[in-house]
């Protein structure tokens, strides 16, 4: 697997949450043979040994269950000793979602979405879609102010831990409703949690895009917003219907505008359908080494 990557070009590589345990010697064999670099990791890594799939939400910060909120923390502190074997500095995290006895609001919205036969590039300005998107929000925030109690306990346990092995939690924005925090109380959310040098914002450019074809945000002003939390990046485009992790310059993304967020310090890392063909990445490749490099 490693060595595929350095044959497409790339010296160094985030380790994600789809990193079975059995692969982890040859991980280990060939950072320490310097074959590559390990810039950052995906919680949870290597995976859980519950599952052989990737489930970054497997286990949630924002559980109602004491159970699964110990098996995040678990976990989680291994994705940490994990992080410090291989060398990456920045641990990227997913903070959970809200919760809902009954069916959640963003199904609802999902199933008329797919009866009207809407485009996402369609979304803004239908009033329709305006009103079933507020509606769904609306029961999101409401659940938000419990989930969100949670969320930061269990950061607040969490930070330590990285602090003692030098390493900054990186909190992703996300692409569904209902995962938290909502988007326009990132900034708040960040300041709150301790150990302010230990946590950042990590940008993915695809999550924000579907926010921003929603309504839900504007893309380069929820960057201005982070912009002083910004660590690094996941780097994809979207298409005009929606889907994302696409190569970057063949969707709808303003590529160039988010080239003015990046700095030398920040970390830029491609992520890529595992669909692309080898041309496709290696296009996605030369394309953000143009114009992000």
């Amino acid at each position: 697997m490693v060595q595929e990557m350095v044959d497409l070009g790339f010296k160094r590589m985030e380790l994600s949450h789809g990193i079975r345990i059995s692969l982890v010697p040859g991980i280990l064999k060939a950072v320490e043979e310097n074959l590559i670099e390990v810039s950052s990791v995906h919680n949870f890594c290597p995976l859980p040994n519950v599952t052989q799939s990737a489930a970054p939400n497997l286990f949630q910060p924002s559980a109602r269950d004491q159970r699964e909120i110990d098996l995040w923390k678990r976990y989680t502190e291994q994705t940490l000793d994990f992080a410090v074997q291989v060398g990456a500095a920045n641990v990227v995290m997913h903070s959970g979602s809200t919760w809902y006895f009954f069916e959640g609001p963003e199904v609802k919205l999902e199933k008329w979405l797919d009866d009207s036969e809407l485009k996402a590039c369609d979304f803004r300005g239908n009033k329709d879609f305006e009103k079933r998107r507020d509606r769904a929000m609306q029961r999101i925030r409401k659940a938000s102010r419990d989930a969100m109690k949670r969320i930061n306990r269990s950061y607040a346990y969490i930070l330590p831990f990285a602090k003692e092995r030098g390493l900054t939690l990186c909190l992703e924005n996300r692409e569904g409703l209902e995962e938290m925090p909502i988007d326009k109380e990132y900034s708040e959310f960040l300041k709150a949690l301790p150990e302010p040098e230990h946590v950042g914002y990590w940008h993915d450019t695809g999550h924000a895009e579907i926010k921003h074809q929603f309504g839900l945000i504007d893309h380069r002003e929820h960057l201005e917003s982070m912009a002083d939390r910004l660590v690094g990046f996941h780097l994809h485009d979207v298409s005009e219907v929606g889907r994302d992790h696409q190569v970057p310059g063949s969707g709808v993304i303003d590529f160039k505008m988010i080239s003015e967020f990046v700095r030398p310090e920040h970390t830029l890392v491609l992520e890529l359908s595992p669909r692309l063909t080898v041309d496709e990445v290696k296009a996605s490749r030369d394309y953000i080494g143009k114009l992000l490099g």
